[in-house]
């Protein structure tokens, strides 16, 4: 399927081509559909852009009215990361979970009924899987979106989540190159840099990429890290060593290659967002995500101008963003060619995939102290400000639940030095069920265990993250990730006692 610009001369029209903006509202604004008519190719959406699973099929089909062969991304990682439940929670546990079941046919079939899930929404590339190895356990951005620490464990899973997505015609996008696992600090606020050799990047963080280049990945995403053994002067996502000479000329790529969202500080403080997307086509990028906070028309206007100026000027050569547009395009060619081929394939749908995978994942360490829970309990929740790919609009934990199955249960959230003292004033007389994520990671929240154990020693600890502490409570429940259908089988597992 193809479909005509108007008006637009052949340039103009690539450097469109190759942006995959966001925008803002639950419905097309006026000025995405006349991009569409001009050239753009891709839409991102997030939470901002959901309601319903039907108004999103709504909103795609009008999208799609104005250009048949669109590509319409999703930052769906499912777990902790979700778009398309952001109201609720996932349906689905995320990456560390599947990878602590370590079943790649669990993984293979979650995979593929939340790409059939989003095809039924008329999303059509997913910005997924995380194929980062969780190397550095105090890694603030990855944690849970990694399927672990062990390379073979995180390749074999990767590989199976993109069969999964792409059999529901949907295309994958393994992410985030050349490996976001060994960081201690945020992309989304600062540069990271991963200084290790490279026997430890091939053995390690490239491991988890071959096996979905062989699987078939139809995009890679590109990371804003800083690895100099690779190149000790630009990020992966601006480094035509990293993306052409390491992804497409050394592991033999041939996809599309998508950066990561070229308004996140790593990028946009040090080079600005047009700067950066220029070197990042001439680097061998394909497309330029951009949109997570960034949602108007002046900016995808800007960066249009933007890449015409360097291709007229000789910074970017003609035909690099002739080839960029055309791997889009390719793209969308085999998301309506195998789309249509999954659709009438068909396939049941597995509706409880996710409750059963989360079922799986979770681990209980019961203490000496373990009496079972028998009435309403007081659940303090102890998190963190999440970070920006989580966000902090979806719900997580296990209190909701608790109250369907307890009536009479109380909630609180607690965070600081005395968050302890604060829930066990909350609690009353109640059993106590605390709820963390990455225990491991925060001075204060172990402080708040410390101070529920010692006086209340029944305390229930669900740990929501990472399970990096030593595992303590009556009993510990570690979920390995904080998803609505985590937040249920943890529910269960207290009930049951």
């Amino acid at each position: 399927m193809t479909t005509v610009t108007r008006g637009v001369d052949t340039l103009t029209r690539d450097a469109l081509t190759v942006l995959q903006p966001g925008f803002a509202g639950t419905t097309a604004p006026d000025w995405i559909l006349r991009r569409l008519g001009e050239g753009l190719a891709s839409v991102g959406l997030f939470g901002r852009n959901i309601q319903t699973p039907d108004q999103v099929a709504a909103l795609t089909a009008q999208l799609k009215a104005e250009r048949g062969d669109l590509l319409v991304a999703i930052d769906e990682e499912s777990g902790d990361v979700t778009r398309l439940e952001v109201r609720t929670g996932s349906s689905f546990p995320g990456n560390h979970a599947l990878g602590a079941v370590d079943d790649v046919e669990l993984t293979r079939g979650v995979a593929f009924e939340l790409g059939r899930r989003l095809a039924e929404c008329g999303v059509n590339l997913n910005w997924a899987p995380s194929a980062d190895v969780n190397a550095n356990p105090d890694n603030p951005v990855i944690g849970v979106r990694s399927f672990g620490a062990d390379t073979a464990l995180v390749a074999r899973h990767t590989a199976a989540y993109v069969e999964g997505m792409q059999a529901a015609g949907v295309a994958a996008c393994t992410k985030h190159f050349p490996g976001h696992g060994d960081t201690g600090v945020d992309s989304h606020h600062d540069m990271p840099l991963i200084d290790v050799g490279l026997d430890v990047l091939h053995a390690r963080d490239l491991a988890p990429f071959r096996a979905a280049i062989a699987a078939g990945s139809r995009a890679v995403m590109s990371a804003h890290i800083l690895v100099p053994v690779l190149d000790p002067d630009r990020p992966a996502t601006l480094s035509r060593r990293i993306l052409t000479g390491l992804l497409r000329e050394e592991l033999g790529y041939d996809g599309l290659i998508v950066t990561d969202g070229i308004e996140m500080q790593a990028i946009s403080s040090a080079y600005g967002i047009e700067r950066g997307s220029v070197l990042a086509i001439a680097a061998g990028a394909d497309a330029i995500c951009v949109g997570g906070g960034l949602n108007d028309e002046g900016t995808v206007t800007g960066l249009r101008d933007a890449l015409v100026a360097a291709v007229r000027s000789g910074e970017l050569p003609e035909e690099r963003l002739a080839d960029a547009a055309a791997r889009v395009r390719d793209l969308a060619e085999w998301t309506s060619v195998s789309g249509a081929a999954a659709r009438a394939a068909g396939g049941a749908p597995q509706a409880d995939i996710g409750l059963v995978a989360a079922r799986r994942a979770i681990t209980v360490t019961r203490g000496e102290y373990a009496p079972p829970v028998t009435g309403p309990v007081h659940v303090a929740s102890f998190s963190p400000d999440a970070n920006i790919a989580v966000g902090n609009e979806t719900p997580w934990g296990v209190a909701a639940e608790l109250e369907r199955l307890l009536p009479g249960t109380t909630t609180g959230s607690y965070t600081g030095p005395d968050a302890g003292a604060a829930a066990l004033a909350a609690a009353g007389e109640r059993r106590i069920v605390a709820v963390v994520r990455d225990e491991h990671r925060h001075a204060w929240m172990a402080g708040a265990l410390d101070a529920l154990l010692a006086a209340r020693p029944d305390t229930v600890v669900v740990e929501m993250g990472v399970p990096g502490a030593p595992p303590r409570g009556a009993p510990h429940i570690a979920t390995r990730g904080a998803a609505r259908v985590c937040g249920i089988a943890a529910a269960e597992v207290i009930v049951a006692g």
